[in-house]
């Protein structure tokens, strides 16, 4: 395992802040040359850079802080066993670790390229650089047939992660395997763009929805994320 000082999460689906950045400034050079069209594409243009940017900003700095405020606001004992669904490179799977001195974090994920880097060594890693290596683990596993048995954790967190499956049908299993590993009482939290959340709670029947802010936007307002909290 390779080590490092500081915990280090990289970027969500990185091609899409590059695609944006490099349509952005295509725009804006298109409206220095193409006099006819210059307020359209300097606008368009404005409006590309200024997402990427809001992009970045949401997957190296907003979403920490989304999910630091989510985890205080659980008011976790600390000795809970939370299971984080398709954890990545561990940016929640860590904050809740260090938030459960006594209590157990486990993390699962397909590994895809959907985040950069993403990698089990890279997680534990992170977990290692936080000094909570001694209460993380990782499984390799499908959100849709969790590798877990019934009733045997108190808290499951997931961020940007479902709305990943391609299917209705596989995110509706996914949320069903997600209430199965719960204890009687436990707690889920979900955390996906707003327009799949609110399927989920219909799914689900239950849970409380809540905007998570300008911080937790990819691009602009027409891709925010919300909370379920159930």
């Amino acid at each position: 395992m390779s080590k490092i000082e500081r915990p280090q999460y990289g970027i969500d689906a990185p091609p899409i802040p590059a695609v944006l950045g490099a349509a952005g400034l295509a725009a804006i050079a298109g409206a220095v040359w193409w006099q006819a069209a210059r307020i359209p594409l300097a606008v368009a243009g404005a409006v590309l850079v200024a997402g990427a940017g809001i992009y970045l900003h949401t997957t190296l700095r907003g979403k920490l802080r989304a999910w630091e405020s989510i985890l205080d606001r659980t008011g976790l004992a600390g000795d809970e066993r939370l299971l984080d669904l398709g954890c990545g490179r561990g940016a929640v799977l860590i904050a809740a670790a260090q938030r459960l001195p006594r209590g157990r974090a486990v993390g699962v994920d397909l590994w895809t390229a959907d985040q950069s880097g993403n990698r089990p060594e890279k997680t534990l890693a992170n977990a290692a650089a936080a000094g909570v290596a001694d209460r993380v683990e990782v499984h390799t596993g499908d959100l849709t047939a969790l590798p877990f048995p019934d009733a045997s954790f108190d808290v499951v967190t997931s961020a940007m992660a479902i709305h990943n499956i391609k299917s209705p049908e596989g995110r509706r299993r996914a949320l069903d395997e997600a209430v199965r590993v719960l204890r009687p009482g436990g707690r889920l939290l979900i955390a996906d763009p707003s327009m799949f959340v609110r399927r989920y709670a219909d799914h689900l029947g239950r849970g409380k929805l809540r905007g998570l802010g300008a911080g937790y936007w990819y691009s602009g307002p027409w891709i925010s994320v919300s909370l379920l909290d159930a």
